[in-house]
């Protein structure tokens, strides 16, 4: 076959691919694929506002969202080659108004998220929920408020966006520069990016913009609502937009001859984390650095109200890949890496991970597990396609890989962990087993098993039923039983939300958000010595141990 038939070939089986988002009715997409250096794929898709119809083109601007890390990575290491910024030096040091809490984390542990501070976003959706919009400001001002972390510096792995917000400002109060000026004059003007740009806000108007797209679920009526991220000082953690040639651009610039940053600069970019206990975690700084089918991807997804974006190379193969959405109901991370299944077909070997099908554990369906000391709940089910899944913190069921004798959660599917347990503790037939040990992050912790046939709303509510505060979120919550459903009602300084509680036992409750952004979790209670509520702990994948104190009736 000749080189012109394999190309048009080619770039039929990736139209097949985004036939789903090639519509006049719907938000898009649109994807960069460039290959040896040079373009393979351009092209744009579905709507960029369906209010106006006007069309995704190849130079349709987007937002890239939590792609804009590495770029702050990068940002801050340009300050240190000039010797004026220090990124293993405490945040406090540059940020000394910040609280003293337990211990004080490294920028650089901020930038592999395994700083432990809580992250101003979560927390910000458990006080307000998630269509609330914060003034300019209030991001710094919720992480000042904190009085915990979730965890020590470097014992953990757990993504915290408002790491990168703090990183923002330390980098304004070096360089003596706007966060979005540093950035265009550093970095996106030496390299030719001049559609990318830093916009922390959502209300403000750029040329060649998308519209990003919030499905309204069918039980609210469908249809769209505009995506507005909330938030107006949105800095390093995502407020990064641009179009697939200037990425495409990045990525070249990425993984060959540098002229923004050194090689050393470079190699600390890409080296992946090491938690305190020796376990290496593949995020590096700002980057995805892992293996995929037996060759290395670098990579980092993105994520807005209304849209997404993953951005991935193969440096071995010169592969580089951008999709930005703005409202497509389709994952670009799964399309990114169906993109290399697609141009690499040749060159993977057919061996992929394996997930082990839900049938031969029947016996772990539906149990849920719960550790004292933590408040961490998990639960086995059957998740797509037969799979085996793990409910993570009252999450949706999500596949579990094999790994040699365990199967796990690695990083690259959570943005935490990795979450391990082993395949032999696992029944195949007969009881599940009555406790379970479970790694996260190579701290092992013993996990009971909770009752079949927890309380009923009813029973679980008794001495539970009342007023609460979380200073740390500056809200209050209200706990009540509303025709047999308990639901906390959480009133924060900008908005309000409720959660819908199901009973695990008589001290653990799951709950969930029903809204365009469904949010999930877990409830512990603390009791006293004589076994009245005193706390409710809140627990999210972000966010561990967010105290409601028990206020006088």
């Amino acid at each position: 076959m000749s080189e012109t038939n394999a190309s048009t070939d080619l770039r039929g089986a990736l139209d097949a691919l985004f036939a789903d988002v090639n519509r006049s009715d719907a938000p898009g997409l649109v994807v960069g694929v460039a290959h040896q250096g040079r373009a393979l794929y351009r092209r744009g898709f579905g709507l960029a506002s369906l209010e106006h119809g006007v069309t995704n083109t190849v130079w349709t601007r987007m937002r890239i969202g939590s792609t804009s890390k590495h770029f702050t990575c990068l940002a801050a290491l340009l300050l240190a080659e000039e010797g004026r910024l220090d990124i293993d030096a405490s945040v406090r040091r540059y940020l000394p108004e910040l609280p003293a809490l337990q211990g004080e984390p490294s920028l650089r542990q901020l930038m592999q998220h395994t700083g432990g501070y809580r992250c101003y976003l979560d927390v910000g959706f458990l006080a307000d929920g998630e269509t609330a919009i914060k003034p300019k400001g209030e991001a710094l001002s919720s992480q000042m408020r904190q009085s915990c972390v979730n965890f020590a510096p470097g014992e953990k792995m757990m993504y915290c966006n408002g790491g990168y917000h703090l990183l923002s400002h330390i980098i304004e109060r070096v360089s003596g520069q706007p966060f979005r000026q540093f950035l265009r004059e550093r970095i996106f003007l030496p390299l030719g990016m001049r559609d990318t740009a830093q916009v922390p806000s959502d209300f403000e108007i750029h040329r060649g913009m998308a519209t990003l797209h919030d499905p309204v679920p069918k039980e609210q009526g469908g249809g769209w609502r505009r995506g507005i991220f909330p938030t107006e000082d949105l800095g390093g953690e995502g407020a990064i937009i641009s179009t697939i040639d200037d990425m495409l651009t990045w990525l070249a610039h990425l993984r060959g001859p540098k002229t923004v940053g050194s090689e050393a600069s470079w190699r600390q970019m890409l080296t992946p984390a090491r938690l305190n206990n020796g376990t290496e975690i593949p995020y590096a700084l700002g980057l995805m650095v892992h293996p995929y089918r037996g060759v290395g991807v670098v990579h980092h997804a993105g994520g807005v109200i209304g849209g997404a974006c993953q951005m991935i190379t193969v440096p071995s193969h010169e592969l580089d890949i951008i999709i930005m959405s703005n409202g497509a109901l389709v994952s670009p991370t799964a399309l990114a890496f169906q993109v290399i299944d697609t141009v690499l077909a040749d060159a993977l070997p057919a061996e992929r991970a394996a997930k082990p099908d839900s049938e031969p554990f029947k016996p772990m369906l539906g149990t849920r597990y719960h550790a004292p000391g933590s408040g961490l709940v998990i639960g086995f089910d059957e998740a797509a396609e037969g799979k085996l899944g793990l409910r993570i913190l009252n999450n949706p069921p999500l596949p579990l890989t094999e790994n040699g004798s365990v199967l796990q959660f690695g990083v690259e599917d959570i943005a935490a962990g990795p979450l391990c347990v082993s395949t032999a503790a696992l029944a195949r037939e007969g009881e599940p087993p009555s406790a379970l040990d479970i790694s996260e992050g190579g701290h092992v912790e013993r996990f009971e098993r909770l009752p079949a046939n927890p309380p009923s709303a009813e029973e679980a509510s008794h001495g539970l039923l009342g007023r609460y505060r979380a200073p740390d979120l500056e809200a209050q919550a209200e706990l009540r039983l509303d025709e047999g459903q308990l639901r906390l009602e959480v009133i924060g300084a900008y908005g309000r939300h409720t959660m819908a509680l199901e009973p695990f036992s008589t001290d653990v409750f799951g709950w969930r958000e029903k809204s365009t952004l469904p949010l999930f979790g877990v409830l512990n209670l603390e009791r006293d010595a004589d076994r009245r509520v005193q706390a409710l702990r809140i627990d999210t994948v972000r966010t561990r141990g967010l105290r409601f104190e028990r206020l006088p009736d």
